[in-house]
Formats: structure tokens, sequence, C-alpha cells
């Protein structure tokens, strides 16, 4: 009997997948063999990622459980019972979370880093600390009374502060709240000890409410619902909307208390009388800090960095390192993987461009910069030099909408074309053009990425850039401009793919191929997410063809895979490791090409989004792509695999087995060829090194 595809038993829930991804991440923090800071870096990366998906993912299924709805996707889950589930696997993994923190605090104290209440402190640093508190604390904390007369009041999203319980002269119970401002820090500094700074304002209560007396109180902080809903169709002026909805983000329904383990239940019962929360959306910690993602402020103070692994510097290689970008463009398409090979020549491509004579234009995709874009001020500079700029600024990439309303308004007051996204789609292809003039002939230069246009982010996060002339790849790319640019809602480009109409058909195209070979079609797609059921039926349909199967996906995955007669040809890895595993890769045997991309396998993605997928030809580029990809599937330090009952095994070398961590490997791979160029600079030399280099890695 032919299995039905679509039936819910073959796909896993993408929330609960994702909280298995988060849980990965806790694992990292809980690997004893890394440097303590590490551990606690892991540990901030798994609060800030839990925050968000409070924020955007339960928020959601609470509002899809207060409208009715019974069905939110493949697996059928309701809402009610994905809630349910999600906060099952929370309270559970909080045990977790508390005995990671004791492991990594008590190996820091071996290190003589502290992390101590107030309370706990040596009298003479408490004194420091008083002259602290009242000289940079109070005249910016405000105290406030709850009563008759003084409303309850609103806090914002992500606030965090006490509530206390009080008594005056008369034994009269008063309520009141301090709200601790984000401009503070999270930590006070002392004697290698970093102080919660939760634990200095109660200590000094009694001075912000003069004349009462403190019977109890307790830190707290709030999450609200930060999923912004824009009717773009209604916007007259898409900014001023956005901007209305970046100020409604904090109007949000509240959809998380966190608390102190020993709080005063009588000011739980109090604060929650406001917020009307179930007993479930309220977390009590016992010695893990409110609000992990403070613990970057421990991670990143520079006097503690002999408690990280060593910093690895991205590499500039031939034919980047001495020679200008667009001149080596000329000569060969060039491929870099972030970041063992720097974002540096990302960065040079427009800087050399903004200053170039013959430059006359530059077009690019904005869709995550960052605060201190040295790419934006190129533009910027650009059109101040009389060149012609236009830039697709996305407004509605979440949580960086703020930062690139600024940047947007930047360009768009010196003069360049500024393009605020498409209504209804969310552009999130990454690209840029540069056209010169080169005596009477016009010249184009195209950068294509599977990442964003970011040098901070580029440090941390694995991707790939990939510069070229390609004649037919510009053509499409002035295509790709003009429809973001003019009304075409019809455009289809030749040579490179873009969704929301090229990119799944042709990668259900490619699957075809390889069922079309039955046991010796094979496949490697390795992408951040794996949700949309259509790639995943189409994956189904190989594997009982015999295909061989290898997903590479590091997040979200909602296939389910070694289901005998559906799926037993399938692997799933995840490799999560000191690197964000970023860029989108599709390699298939059969086809001469192999496809980076700025599309996950996301139904978001390839129906609802801007994307491009772009076809690698050059066969050495390929042969490299396939080395990394193999590597990567080799490692037995990093990589999880996916069961067939939606847990995951992290996979350790077998007894006598080499050790294989692929981005340690690939971090030597890049620092042996940038050795050894220094002696011998010839790009055949280079070319030769590296796939022997990448062969024994």
């Amino acid at each position: 009997m032919t299995p039905n595809l679509s039936d819910a038993q073959y796909y896993f829930n993408r929330e609960l997948s994702w909280l298995q991804f988060n849980t990965r991440v806790l694992a990292q923090a809980q690997n004893a063999e890394l440097p303590p800071l590490e551990r606690l870096k892991f540990l901030a990366i798994y609060g800030t990622n839990l925050d968000e998906f409070i924020m955007i993912r339960v928020a959601g299924l609470k509002s899809l459980y207060k409208a009715g709805v019974q069905e939110t996707g493949n697996d059928k889950m309701s809402p009610a019972d994905q809630l349910a589930a999600i906060h099952a696997h929370l309270h559970r993994e909080m045990e977790h979370l508390e005995h990671t923190y004791h492991e990594i605090t008590a190996q820091l104290r071996e290190h003589h880093v502290r992390i101590e209440p107030y309370d706990r402190l040596p009298y003479e640093t408490q004194e420091r600390l008083a002259e602290t508190f009242f000289d940079q604390i109070y005249p910016v904390i405000i105290p406030i009374a709850v009563d008759a007369t003084h409303p309850f009041p609103h806090l914002n999203n992500l606030s965090f502060g006490i509530v206390v319980k009080l008594s005056d002269h008369d034994g009269n119970i008063k309520h009141g709240l301090v709200r601790i401002p984000r401009i503070l820090s999270r930590f006070l500094t002392a004697d290698e000890i970093f102080i919660p700074i939760e634990s200095i304002v109660e200590h000094f209560i009694g001075d912000l409410f003069p004349g009462y007396t403190k019977i109890a109180s307790t830190p707290f902080r709030v999450t609200r619902n930060a999923d912004m809903e824009i009717e773009e169709e209604e916007a007259d002026d898409f900014l001023q909307i956005l901007e209305e909805g970046l100020r409604s983000r904090n109007k949000g329904s509240i959809v998380r208390l966190e608390f102190n383990q020993d709080a005063d239940e009588d000011l739980v019962t109090f604060l929650n009388s406001h917020f009307h929360l179930e007993e479930e959306d309220i977390f009590y910690y016992h010695s893990v800090p409110l609000n992990l993602g403070g613990l970057w402020q421990i991670v990143g103070d520079k006097a503690l960095a002999h408690l990280l692994p060593p910093s690895y510097t991205p590499q500039t290689l031939p034919p980047l390192e001495n020679e200008d970008i667009f001149r080596a463009m000329a000569h060969q398409d060039i491929l870099l993987y972030h970041p063992y090979e720097s974002f540096e020549p990302v960065v040079k491509f427009i800087q050399e461009a903004a200053v170039d004579p013959d430059t006359i234009a530059i077009r690019m995709t904005l869709y995550r910069v960052g605060p201190k874009s040295p790419i934006v001020k190129a533009l910027i500079d650009a059109v101040r030099d009389g060149k012609q700029v236009t830039v697709l600024v996305e407004l509605k990439a979440r949580f960086d909408e703020e930062n690139n309303l600024h940047w947007a308004k930047a360009l768009e007051e010196v003069g360049a074309h500024v393009v605020y996204g498409i209504p209804g789609l969310k552009v999130h292809a990454k690209i840029a053009q540069v056209i010169k003039r080169q005596g009477s002939e016009l010249k184009s230069y195209l950068h294509l990425a599977t990442g964003n246009y970011n040098p901070s982010t580029a440090k941390i996060y694995t991707d790939m850039s990939y510069f070229t002339i390609r004649d037919d790849f510009n053509k499409d790319a002035t295509r790709f401009f003009h429809f973001l640019t003019g009304f075409s809602t019809h455009t289809k480009l030749k040579s490179l793919y873009m969704s929301p109409v090229q990119i799944k058909p042709k990668l259900i195209k490619l699957i075809e191929k390889e069922k079309a070979h039955g046991t010796e079609g094979h496949l490697i797609l390795k992408a951040n997410s794996l949700v949309d059921p259509a790639i995943i039926r189409a994956l189904y349909s190989a594997s009982q063809a015999g295909v061989r199967i290898e997903l590479i996906i590091r997040g979200i995955c909602a296939l389910r895979p070694g289901i005998p007669g559906v799926s037993e040809t399938i692997t799933v890895s995840s490799i999560i490791g000191k690197y964000l595993e970023h860029p989108r890769i599709y390699w298939f045997k059969h086809s001469e090409t192999t496809f980076i991309s700025s599309a996950d396998l996301m139904t978001r993605n390839l129906d609802r989004r801007i994307e491009l997928m772009t076809p690698i030809h050059h066969p050495e580029l390929n042969e490299r792509i396939l080395h990394i990809l193999n590597l990567q599937l080799a490692d037995n330090q990093l990589r999880w695999q996916l069961e067939s009952d939606g847990n995951y095994t992290h996979l350790t070398q077998a007894k006598g087995e080499q050790i294989i961590n692929s981005q340690e490997l690939l971090e030597k791979y890049v620092n042996k060829i940038h050795d050894r160029v220094k002696k011998k600079k010839s790009s055949n030399y280079v070319k030769k090194l590296a796939d022997k280099l990448l062969k024994e890695s």
C-alpha cells in the first residue's frame, strides 16, 4: 500500500523541533571541555534565542488559540497542544539549565571570577558599591507606587525590575515597583566579581521608598508579544506605519513572567493580577539570573579573554590577497567561505566602487547591516560623489527594523534611491551589483551571497560569497533590480532563480532528477530549516526510489527520517559549534552545478519572500563546495543526528577513530593556505594546495 506522504505522522512540529535546536545550544554550554566563558556564551545564546521564540512563536500560538484555530501545520497539532508541549519542555529543561549555570560559575571561580549578589560581598566592597549606587544608579531608577491614586504602570517588552511589598508606620501594606532601565549595565564589577544590579537595588529599597519598611521584594521580568502586524496595502507612508509598529511592540500582550525561585507568593499574585497569565506562563529560576542575554556583558569583558577559546583571524587568500577585487574578478569567478575567509573583500567591493571614477552605479539589497555599517557609509560617499546608488532596505527584517530605518533615512537624505521593500513580501535576497564605464562600454560586476552584508555577524556566521562578471548573471541582476524598483510582479530570471516563483519548482525538479536515477541518485541539502511540505514530500518520494539523501539542517526540521518505506535513505545532521552554520547549499549528484541561496527550505522563504538561488557552474568551485559538505558530514564532534522519534543523538568518534571537528579543521585549512602562499603565490599553486588540503581535512 502506497503511504500518504501528507499524513501527519510523517511530520515533526516546527515549534517543538526548534526547541530541540535550542536544547542542542544548551548542550554546548554543558560541554566541560570548552573554556568557561565559551560555555557562558552558549548560555547567553540559549537565553536570547528563547526570548525571541517566546515573543514571536509562543505569542503567535496564543493568538491562534484565542482565535479558535484548530490546526497550524502538516503535523496537525492544535495551538493548545503545541503550547502545552512547549511549556512542558521548557519547565522540564529548567533543571538542566540550573545545573549548567552552577557548573559554569564553579569553573569560573577556579579562575577567580565570581558572580555574587551584593549581600554576599565583603564589607569594603559593599561600601564602594554603595557609592556607585548613589552616584550612578539612584538618579536613574524610578520608584513607582501602586495604589488607588497611582495606577499600575506600563511595562515595556523585556522589562526588568523589582516588585516590593512595604509597610508604613501604621502597619498598612503597600505595593510598589522599581524599574531597572536598559541603559544600566546588567552587572556591576568589583575585584573580578560581577554583581547583579537587582541585588544592589534590592538592598537600598528603603532609600527609594523613605518612610516605609520593606517586607519583601522580588526581581521580575516580563515578555510581551513582539510580532508586529503591518497592513502595508493600507499604508500611504510605509515608514510612518513601521515607526508606529515599533512603538506598538512594547504594547503587546504579556506572554511570560519570570521570577527568582524564592519569590514572595503575595508579590507574584499581585503582579499577575495585572497580567492574568496561566500558571505555565510563569517561570521560576533558582540561581540562574533573570535575562540570560545579560551574560554577554561578562563574555565580552576583555580582561577575561583568556577564558575563551583562542581567537581566529579570517584570512584573505589569493587571488584577493594583494590584488584589486575588480581586476581579480575579471580573470575568474571567486568563491569565499566566511568566516574562515575574510569578509573584508565584500566590504572593499563596495568601498572601492564608491571611490572609483569609472563607477557609474551601485545597486544592492540590505537586510541586516548592523549599527556601524562601513558598507552603508561607502554607499553614502558614492552618492555624494555623484554616483547612482539604488538600495533596497528591508524594513521588515525582524528586530532590525529600527536600525534599518535609520540607514534608510540616511541614504535617502543624501540622495540615494531607496526602496523600502515589496508589499506583502520580505526581500531576503543578498545581491550587490557595480556598473562601471570602461572606455565606450559598460561592465558589470556582481556579488551574490547566502548571508547578510554585516561585517560583525560575518565573523561568527558561516556563509558563502560569490563574485562574478558572468554576463548572463549580470543581466538577471539588472532585471532583478528593475523588478524591485518598478511595478512588475511577473519577473522571471533566466540564469539565476528567484522566489516566490522559481526556487521551489527548480529544487523539486532537481530532486525528481535524482529520483529518476534510483539507488544511483544522491543529494546533499544544507540549510537552517526544513519545513516546506512540498519539498519534504519530494524528498520522501526520492527516498522511496532509493536515492541517498543527506540533509544538514541546523535548526528546525519537520521531515521525519528513517521511516521504513518512506524515508529510510534519509539522514538529517545538525552542526552546532563555535560558528553559527548559516549558508544554504544544494548539491545534486547528477547536476553539473551546485546551488547557493539566501532561501531556507521553508514555505515563508519559498512562497512569501523574495530570495535568490545562484548556480555555481565552475567545476573547481563545485568540487570545493562538495569537499566542505563531506567534511561536515564526517564531523564527529559538532554533529548531531536526528532520529525517527524526533530526538537528536550527539555523534562522537569511535575508539581509534580520528577526531573530526569540521570548524576547527577549516580554520587550520585556511591558515595553512595563507602561510604557504607567502612563499609561492601563483594562482595554480594556490588551487592545487587548496584542493589537496581540503581533501586531507
